[in-house]
This record gives structure tokens, C-alpha cells and sequence, in this order.
């Protein structure tokens, strides 16, 4: 039998990863003067051929992954193999796309956008809604004490937050392991950049579960839902229309995960309670839920 040893493909890329956080002199309560470390924030401008999409904002430790992500979330490019090269520029702000063949329609594409509630601003193109119902999530079962032993894992990746806090982190999750983790200074700039991963390393969504600081909304379940991924995981609220969404496309949702607490909005049938903890009386149920949601 043949040994297929190929590797995924991979376009021209740069390698132009900024520092996450920045060292800067704060003087305390005491008048005390002292160094502290706050997260980066830089603009990164979207061409494609030439064309200017977006600008995003971004901490711009991952800006190649970044740009690709956006494309694919936003359903502009269909396949990793139609990106030529990627290009960073951080003198010009700009990350530059070169296609080998085009991008056929973008002023139907860029047309209708909405502005989303994703940090600092969001943007979903109609034809990422348009796209969105075209595949089917793959069924799922999942235990209870994956869960816990993902959010133990998780606890020890979120290095910029610590260091600096100000942003958000997005997990790809595979069986016992973290397979990509990113912050940036929003959960939808991160989301993106693992979706820009999986293409360049070839990762299928179908067996993992998405992890996310951030509350879960509308755009990040699409986002999710794009990248093939039917269980969502985080530590923060759910938003009505993301429910809904999610409740559509029969994704797996799990929300205000903490600890050993977590509620499931969605897909509860998935569940292997397995390894259920001690019961609390009900008020302190409903103080632990009010926490594990700010």
C-alpha cells in the first residue's frame, strides 16, 4: 500500500508575528512607580488582489492565519488551495491576498454587510449568511468529564490575558489535547485566525469542540458552524439570536463554564453526564451561575 506522506498545501506566506503585549511605566495607588504589561492593538488592512475588504484590529501575533480565517469565515475564498500568497506588511498596516485566479463577484459580496456585536466591531457579508445552510454539523457525543478536563487544560493557555489582560482566546479542541489556542484583542479576530489554521494544517472540524472566552453570538456560532465544529464551549452568556442559530444548524452549546459548572443551551441530549459533582442547595447555584456570567 502506498504511504501517503503529503503535506496540506500551503501558500506563499510571511512570517510577521508582532509581540502580543507591550511593557509600560504605571504609577500604583501609592504613587509607586511600576511596570506593567498591556495587550498590543494594531490595524491590519485586508487586500485581495489589490482590493481593499476590511480593517481589522488586532494584537497581530497571528496576522497571516488572521486574514485567511476572515476569508474562509466570511465564505470569500472556498478553499485554501485558491490563496496564492499572503503578504504582511506592519510599515503599511496591511496584509495583502494575492489569488491565482481571482474572486469572482465581489461587488455582490461586499454589497450587504451587517456590523456585528463582536469586540470592537464585527462584520458578517450576506454571503456568509447565504452559506451558512449548505452542510449539516456532524452528530456528536460528548462526556462530562471531557469537559472538565478541557477547561483544566484551558486554564494554563491564556498567557496574554494574564500578562496583560484586555483580550479574548479561542481554543480548538481535539480528544485530550489543546490544538490550537490564539488571543487577540477580539474573540472573533481569534476565531478567525483558527479557522485560518485548520486550513493551513489541513484539520477537519467534525470531531472537535470550539472554546472561547467571549459570549457566545450570533457571528461566532456561524463562524463555528463554517469551520465545521458542532460543539461550542465557553465561559461567558449566550446571546438570543445565537441560541436560535445554533438550535438551527443542531450545534452543541455549552455556556458558562467554570469550575465545575456549566450550562448546556443546546444539544443536552449529546451529553454523558458522567462524572456529575456534588449537589449544591439552589441558592448558591443561582450565585454561581450569576458569576460564571459576568
Amino acid at each position: 500500500m502506498a504511504d501517503d506522506t503529503r503535506q496540506p498545501y500551503r501558500p506563499r506566506m510571511s512570517d510577521a508575528a508582532l509581540a502580543p503585549t507591550r511593557a509600560v511605566q504605571v504609577r500604583d495607588e501609592y504613587g509607586d512607580r511600576r511596570e506593567v504589561h498591556i495587550a498590543g492593538e494594531s490595524p491590519l488592512t485586508v487586500f485581495v488582489d489589490d482590493r481593499e475588504i476590511v480593517t481589522l484590529m488586532t494584537l497581530g501575533s497571528r496576522p497571516e492565519a488572521l486574514a485567511i480565517g476572515y476569508l474562509r469565515t466570511q465564505r470569500f475564498v472556498y478553499a485554501l488551495e485558491e490563496i496564492a500568497a499572503v503578504e504582511v506588511d506592519w510599515e503599511r498596516e496591511s496584509v495583502r491576498v494575492t489569488t491565482h485566479h481571482g474572486v469572482e463577484g465581489w461587488d455582490e459580496k461586499l454589497k450587504q454587510r451587517t456590523v456585528t456585536t463582536g469586540c470592537g466591531q464585527g462584520t458578517v457579508f450576506s454571503c456568509t449568511i447565504d452559506h451558512l445552510y449548505d452542510r449539516r454539523l456532524p452528530a456528536v457525543s460528548l462526556r462530562q468529564s471531557r469537559i472538565y478536563d478541557l477547561l483544566e487544560t484551558l486554564s494554563g493557555h491564556n498567557d496574554v490575558y494574564r500578562s496583560a489582560g484586555a483580550v479574548h482566546g479561542c481554543a480548538l479542541c481535539g480528544e485530550g489535547r489543546i490544538v490550537h489556542f490564539v488571543e487577540d484583542v477580539g474573540r472573533h479576530n481569534a476565531a478567525d485566525a483558527i479557522a485560518g489554521l485548520m486550513w493551513l494544517d489541513g484539520i477537519g472540524g467534525g470531531d472537535k469542540i470550539f472554546y472561547t472566552t467571549g459570549r457566545l453570538t450570533s457571528e461566532i456560532v456561524m463562524k463555528t458552524a463554517l469551520m465545521g465544529i458542532p460543539v461550542l464551549l465557553s465561559r461567558s452568556g449566550v446571546t438570543h439570536m445565537g441560541l436560535e442559530l445554533a438550535r438551527d444548524l443542531g450545534m452543541t452549546m455549552i455556556a458558562r463554564a467554570k469550575g465545575r459548572h456549566f450550562l448546556v443551551f443546546n444539544g443536552s441530549e449529546n451529553l454523558d453526564y458522567d462524572a456529575p459533582p456534588e449537589r449544591r442547595n439552589e441558592a448558591a447555584v443561582t450565585r454561581l451561575s450569576r458569576a460564571a456570567g459576568e
